[in-house]
């Protein structure tokens, strides 16, 4: 009789660990680590995490405060994918990143480019000889030049080339000076020069209003939709699938409108 218990004994506990065993595999399948910037990506993603928990994904938000690591992490498959970049700097990105295998798989928010000055509260009041500090990305900094250039501070031999750099400029009639700085520095140098062109992501860390504080601010044209990435091998998952879903659900679009109030604009 001892015998027999023990036997049933040891059934139930080798099932008990082929159970735990096969449920740990389901929770790992269903497990999506996104590399992020604070706000607003970060934010988002908190937003939808309890919704995912429930159909079944484990989200795991991987903050990065810049434009560099987030990419090579999911380029190097450390992370499923990434959500703060937009077209123009992924294809930068993968201009200079060899075995590149992201793919965006949604469009999310478009963050209208915006324009600062401690200094000056109108464009005509910005001197000759003003020093300008913009990003040092190529997709950004061509952003910045393009929004210059509408503004009438400077020309450009192609005004609609999203890959502009200093040398397309063919008229700078102010002779502006610029600093070329990573993005995330922008904000901090603000005191230190006439004229920045901040990242809204950046600016909204450093309590900046891109609505209200800017002197001139992209309009509702913006190429720079915000997209959620993924690497080729994981981009048609069930998890991924679900994370789409999320991001682009009606939840989401009043959660953008209702916090960030015209700052982030939702692109779907």
């Amino acid at each position: 009789m001892i015998s027999r218990i023990s036997h049933q004994l040891r059934r139930v506990a080798v099932a008990s660990a082929y159970a735990v065993l096969f449920a740990g595999s389901a929770m790992a399948a269903d497990t999506l680590s996104i590399a992020a910037t604070p706000v607003p990506h970060a934010e988002i993603l908190e937003f939808i995490k309890p919704q995912l928990a429930k159909e079944g994904v484990d989200l795991k938000i991987k903050v990065f405060t810049d434009y560099v690591q987030p990419a090579v992490q999911v380029n190097e498959k450390h992370l499923d994918g990434n959500f703060f970049l937009h077209q123009p700097y992924l294809n930068e990105f993968k201009k200079s990143h060899k075995n590149d295998i992201e793919v965006p798989v949604a469009k999310v928010h478009v963050e209208p480019f915006a324009a600062y000055s401690s200094k000056y509260k109108k464009v005509a009041d910005i001197p000759a000889g003003a020093t300008v500090a913009i990003p040092n990305d190529p997709s950004n900094s061509g952003r910045a030049l393009l929004l210059l250039a509408k503004q009438g501070l400077l020309k450009l031999k192609d005004p609609s080339n999203i890959s502009a750099t200093k040398k397309d400029i063919i008229d700078n009639p102010k002779n502006l000076k610029f600093k070329e700085l990573e993005a995330a520095t922008l904000p901090r140098v603000l005191n230190q020069v006439d004229l920045a062109l901040i990242n809204t992501n950046y600016a909204i860390e450093a309590k900046l209003n891109p609505v209200k504080d800017s002197l001139f601010i992209e309009d509702a044209n913006s190429p720079y939709a915000n997209l959620l990435v993924a690497r080729e091998d994981n981009k048609n998952s069930p998890a991924f699938k679900k994370l789409i879903a999320a991001l682009n659900s009606p939840e989401v679009k009043k959660f953008i409108e209702e916090k960030y109030k015209g700052a982030v604009v939702p692109a779907f």
